[in-house]
């Protein structure tokens, strides 16, 4: 059947175009239960042994639940317990438009057996389907399309054997909807009060998601908050200039302080400084803000005293705290400073942490503290406060109400015991919203089947470089190898150099759900003793890996060169390849020094080794950064798995022969694909850093008499070359950790979307990564650009739409950003594992930078960061003597310098399990009077890699 609606809509000429839309109808559309013989089919969905026991309902039902209930209790229906639901199309639809993680997660739900849900396209039934009444909104019309489906629902399996009892059950919480839907003859509750009726499972109420008025109950009658602007007057406001629109950046260290990062026009973007409990307003790390500025004369600067919420205060408290944000600074000090007026959007996401300590055990309420600092304390209820004490739990926000001092929320689910490697681990994959669940079986069906080999369908377009004496060379362990390498003699006295990378586009198919799930994680992330893969083990550690004396499929890249390294000609193509060695760096380094080796594979390695170091020279010439960062390694006990030893990276020569030999692959394809499809090319570009990203690195500077250009790449690394101080060693090197600091991140882009493409850290006009797409789902893209280029590929629509190539760059710009901070979570986590049994070390550390309050130590044996804070807290603090411009911190009569050498011990401070942390108290130079005591911080290492 088909139904026909004709609209008029006025051309922008001023003629008349008719519109015609069709919606089909069907009366064959199945119901999806066993007791259906009318339109009964091979299987079904809504069974009988997956009723639920409720003591509202006697007898066997199924739950319709409406738009809202689906948007706001989902952490209700994903439970086992919660069976035989039915998703109206209507409802489906809607949830879709609303929330795009809550989408996701209903489907997941429905595509999962044995929770036997089933969608009814009723939408498209004849007989449940309904037309919008003219005066009638959209929401009126989809709770009528809810209650007329449910009623159909009634009234079709009343006559059905074996089913006389059973009901039909609507849940909404919307009481308009629950009285039409009562009136009507239906069976309607509250998702409480059904939740609440449940015989199986108590603990399920917990998990209930509080309504308006639930919250609007358990907050005081004080006005603690400004009211939110309507949406309406926030966009008027954003459009006259008078408000900003930014996402909302709430400080680790203080909890009255935040920073909305505003986007401007093109590359301009500002920071507002919102300071205080009522111009932060109720927004939330990450939620999208408006905030009006401040006059001028209401600007303040970033306050320097670090300030953790520790529950509930009194209010003379609470203006204390607030009263110690305020110093006094000079007009350059000043930020645009204002606050926030309504929120655009929330960012919400279930948060891990732990309840805090309730001095109440038989209350329900409490507050949960999240592991992330910036996330604001959250009221719940939860009837099993005594069973989660020392847990680690999962926390959803509700709302935030204008009388509540904290955000309303509830339990979601139990992770685990604090402290426990597995809990721990789970704790930081979630907190960086890194995808590492199973591949589902959608994703392991488009593998190929094994035994796998290559055919000849395998070999068109495709050369046999088989013969080549190709090696890998990588880190200890490394199963995934993405690259390998080959250099040898040509008859005509030049050299032959390859880099081969593994063909992974071969086995991954644009579009199919194994491509999806890649895109969708977009990298691979390295923790310290696990890896959470980007595609299946089948394809990273065995198909796609370049290991030794097998055959496998490659991407080549082959240069003639001269003996000056310099390009005579470059060509790309697939091959296949066999590796004639998997070398660690290690023992590459050991062929290439050891004199009586001349085999054929040395021979490849020194010849690779001495173009490497002529490649890097000329890099370095035009202007290329050689930055630092501490790297740790971790020695791993094989049974325990905790950390048994612990020390920096040490780099060899032949890390940077592969390095070296990886960006001119990356050069010569960035060039190859741009040139070919200039407006869709995926590149990868470093900017170049604002010039007040320099300041803390020229003090630094001058401090030692020394001046650091800053204007281009080449002028920072002449002068971080020429920075040296007699008789201190490492000051070169603590330099460069902080020019390190200054830079910006490096992005993806696509290339039509964007003007400048050079990459400041490598001082290249053009950069992509064609390298390791085993761990990098923008290397795919990029070996699926250039097959396309030289012929080996067919293209297809998104590879060449340019518009999807930059959202394709924002999720993995997202994704490569999380991976490093989880990288460094694990780091931080193994290194607390590595101190917890040794008791107190002395080190000697250097001073990275100094605080109004406090010291920042780097420990180099471990590449190690703490945080040393001069207070006590039952005594009168020491004085201290904050000097911004130089910058200095005299304590009593010391006064500290950065990079003064420091001694320190190294200790666990487990006192808090959920924020436990590295504790140093300094023991040289010793300051008669003071004791040193480490509120709970988190260093502030940010480490960066040179961007293969």
């Amino acid at each position: 059947m088909l139904k026909s609606k004709t609209f008029v809509k006025k051309t922008r000429s001023g003629g008349v175009m008719k519109i015609v839309r069709e919606h089909y109808l069907r009366d064959d559309i199945w119901c999806g239960s066993e007791f259906c013989v009318e339109c009964k089919q091979d299987s079904t969905v809504l069974q009988q042994d997956a009723c639920i026991e409720s003591n509202l309902l006697s007898s066997p039902h199924y739950l319709i639940p409406d738009t809202n209930v689906v948007l706001h209790q989902i952490d209700i229906l994903e439970d086992p317990l919660i069976r035989n639901v039915i998703i109206l199309q209507t409802v489906l639809q809607e949830v879709r438009h609303r929330s795009a993680p809550v989408y996701k997660r209903m489907k997941d739900v429905i595509h999962d057996k044995e929770k036997h849900f089933y969608t009814f396209t009723n939408e498209h039934h004849r007989e449940t389907f309904i037309e919008r009444e003219q005066a009638e909104s959209a929401n009126d019309r989809n709770d009528r399309a809810i209650r007329v489906a449910a009623k159909w629902y009634s009234e079709h399996l009343k006559n059905a054997p074996k089913a006389e009892e059973l009901k039909i059950v609507l849940l909404t919480n919307d009481r308009a909807n629950k009285e039409k839907a009562e009136e009507s003859g239906l069976v309607a509750y509250k998702c409480e009060e059904y939740i609440k009726s449940l015989i199986a499972n108590p603990e399920l109420v917990d998990r209930l998601a509080l309504t308006s008025d639930d919250q609007n109950e358990i907050t005081t009658s004080k006005l603690l908050f400004p009211e939110h602007l309507p949406l309406s007057r926030i966009q008027a406001g954003i459009k006259s200039g008078g408000f900003l629109q930014g996402t909302f950046r709430a400080s680790r260290d203080n909890y009255l302080e935040a920073t909305v990062f505003v986007h401007g026009e093109g590359e301009e973007s500002t920071e507002v400084l919102i300071q205080g409990l009522q111009n932060l307003n109720r927004a939330v790390h990450q939620d999208v803000v408006a905030v009006e500025l401040l006059s001028r004369d209401q600007w303040v600067a970033p306050s320097s005293v670090v300030l953790q919420d520790e529950g509930p205060k009194e209010d003379d408290k609470e203006e204390e705290a607030e009263n110690m944000l305020k110093c006094e600074a000079n007009e350059a000090m000043l930020k645009p400073t204002g606050k926030v007026v309504g929120i655009i959007k929330r960012n919400w996401r279930p948060f891990c942490g732990m309840l805090s300590k309730s001095q109440i055990k038989e209350a329900t309420r409490h507050l949960f503290t999240p592991a992330d600092r910036r996330i604001p304390r959250i009221r719940i209820e939860t009837r099993q406060a005594a069973a989660l004490e020392g847990q680690r739990i999962m926390v959803a926000i509700d709302g935030w109400p204008k009388h509540s001092r904290y955000p309303n929320g509830h339990f979601v689910r139990n992770l685990g015991s604090a402290g426990d490697k597995e809990t721990e681990t789970e704790v930081l994959l979630l907190e960086h919203d890194v995808p590492h669940q199973a591949f589902s079986q959608a994703v392991l069906s488009f593998l190929p089947k094994m035994p796998w080999s290559i055919t000849e369908e395998d070999m068109k377009n495709r050369i046999d470089l088989r013969h080549l004496c190709v090696c890998s060379v990588d880190p200890p362990g490394c199963t995934d190898i993405d690259d390998a390498l080959h250099c040898r003699d040509l008859e005509n006295g030049n050299l032959e150099v390859g880099v081969h990378i593994a063909d992974v586009s071969h086995f991954i198919r644009p579009g199919n759900a194994l491509d999806q799930e890649a895109a969708s994680r977009g990298t691979t992330v390295y923790l310290c003793e696990k890896r959470i893969d980007m595609v299946p083990e089948l394809l990273s550690s065995n198909l796609c890996s370049l290991r030794s004396n097998v055959d496998r499929l490659a991407f080549s890249c082959i240069w003639e060169m001269n003996h000056n390294a310099e390009i005579l000609n470059t060509r790309f193509t697939k091959s296949v390849i066999n590796s004639k060695a998997s070398l660690t760096y290690a023992e590459a380094q050991m062929r290439i020094d050891d004199t009586s080796m001349n085999d054929d594979i040395t021979k490849s390695l020194r010849g690779l080794n001495k173009l490497a170091k002529i490649l890097k020279k000329k890099r370095i010439e035009n202007g290329a950064l050689t930055l630092s960062s501490p790297e740790v390694r971790f020695h791993i006990d094989s049974e325990t798995h905790d950390p048994i030893d612990l020390q920096t990276k040490e780099l060899k020569e032949t890390n940077s022969m592969v390095e070296e030999f990886m960006l001119l692959a990356n050069i010569s394809v960035a060039q190859k694909i741009y040139d070919e499809f200039s407006e869709c090319a995926l590149l990868r570009k470093h900017p170049a850093p604002p010039p007040s990203n320099y300041d803390i690195l020229n003090k630094a500077a001058n401090s030692k008499g020394l001046v650091i250009r800053t204007d281009s790449a080449k002028a920072l690394a002449d002068s971080l070359d020429e920075a040296k101080v007699d008789g201190f060693a490492y000051f070169n090197t603590l330099l460069r950790i902080l020019a390190t600091r200054c830079m910006m991140q490096a992005v993806y882009f696509c290339s039509g979307m964007d003007s400048d493409f050079h990459h400041y850290g490598l001082a290249s006009p053009i950069y992509t990564h064609f390298t390791s797409p085993i761990r990098r789902y923008a290397d795919i893209i990029v070996h699926r650009l250039l097959a396309v280029a030289i012929g080996a590929d067919c293209t297809y629509p998104d590879l060449m739409d340019k518009h999807k190539q930059s959202a394709l760059c924002n999720n993995l710009n997202y994704r490569h950003k999380m991976a490093q901070y989880a990288q460094r979570a694990s780091v931080a986590f193994h290194t607390q594992l590595f101190f917890k049994n040794r008791g107190i070390l002395n080190e000697d550390g250097f001073i990275l930078f100094v605080r109004k309050n406090a010291i920042i130590i780097l420990i180099p044996k471990f590449g190690l960061e703490g945080t040393v804070f001069f207070e006590n807290k039952d005594k009168p603090s020491p004085l201290l003597i904050f000097n911004e411009e130089a910058p200095t911190l005299t304590v009593e009569d010391h006064t500290f310098h950065m990079f003064d050498k420091v001694k320190v011990t190294i200790s666990l401070d487990s006192s808090n399990i959920q924020h436990q942390k590295i504790r140093m108290a300094l023991i040289e130079p010793v300051i008669p009077g003071v004791s040193v005591a480490i509120p709970e911080g988190e260093p502030e290492a940010k480490k960066a890699k040179l961007d293969r």
